[in-house]
């Protein structure tokens, strides 16, 4: 478990699609920065998941990408469903005219459901695309075990999530006023490599950067933290906070703006891909099974 996640709340707020669209900015950036890594790869999916796909802005792009594919969005919250079905019903005709053309189905479908119990079937997708929803999740490593069990031998996962340095500000801010978390405490990169292998995927490359968005005042900078999800964390404060302790976090947030003025917000946004390896197998197609034995003390 990454963090004791409040489930219920992260879908209720998702329910809410106007409140999450300001911050859509950085999805759309981070998507960008995602393709170009895709292009990198190359494959010919005939299916693709969009895990976490909220109002759809990635379905467009991934049947650009894969014109002959069935793409797939799922999401949690079934507002972001609907959201979802607008831009793909203006692909609809196109879907008609793929499908006449190509012996496979092609088109947007619309699925909803969590990430880490998928309704669909095993070895049914040829690539999973994930971008900003993985954090989201308490428990990352079912996440990536039914990614896994989704996937075809070959099969490729592509996402992107924040990693610890993630409103940094804020939660150091919001320690001068209180003892309560007020931000998640997201999973480092390295951690989400080792799930990746535990889980059975083969050769994970992840790397990450920092993004810095800039705001003019506080107000809008926390709107934007809202914005993405807020504090969904079961120990979060139940109450509102006092003025007192409320004016010493926005005094320690004024403190560290930067030498134009502006006031900073850190992402650290962590990228990874890895394959569904096919088994290994002996010449009689007896699967090798490989058991790591504890080492000896020295």
């Amino acid at each position: 478990m990454s963090a004791p996640i409040d489930a219920v709340q992260v879908r209720d707020f998702f329910s809410r699609p106007a409140r999450v669209a300001p911050s859509d900015f950085l999805r759309r950036e981070v998507s960008a920065r995602m393709h170009e890594r895709l292009e990198l790869v190359k494959i010919t999916p005939h299916r693709v998941l969009d895990a976490g796909c909220g109002p759809g802005a990635d379905l467009a792009q991934l049947q650009k990408d894969y014109p002959a594919a069935q793409i797939i969005g799922l999401d949690a919250a079934q507002a972001m469903m609907q959201a979802a079905r607008a831009p793909a019903s203006k692909l609809a005709s196109l879907n008609q005219f793929l499908s006449k053309l190509l012996p496979a189905k092609a088109g947007v479908d619309l699925l909803c459901g969590d990430l880490g119990d998928l309704p669909l079937a095993q070895g049914s997708i040829d690539l999973v695309w994930s971008n900003l929803a993985l954090h989201w999740h308490a428990q990352p490593d079912r996440v990536f075990a039914e990614w896994r069990r989704a996937l075809r031998l070959d099969g490729l996962l592509m996402f992107s999530c924040f990693g610890p340095d993630t409103f940094r500000e804020v939660r150091d801010a919001f320690a001068e006023a209180d003892l309560y978390p007020h931000a998640l405490p997201f999973v480092d990169m390295h951690d989400f490599g080792d799930m990746l292998v535990e889980t059975g995927f083969s050769t994970p490359v992840l790397d990450m950067e920092i993004i810095t968005v800039t705001y003019d005042t506080a107000e809008k900078l926390l709107a934007d933290v809202r914005a993405f999800g807020g504090n969904p964390l079961t120990t979060r404060r139940r109450g509102l906070m006092g003025k007192a302790a409320w004016q010493r976090m926005l005094a320690a947030l004024e403190k560290t703006r930067r030498p134009d003025g502006k006031l900073g917000l850190s992402f650290e946004v962590i990228y990874g891909h890895a394959f569904r390896p096919a088994p290994r197998v002996t010449r009689n197609g007896e699967a090798i099974i490989r058991f790591d034995l504890p080492r000896k003390p020295k």
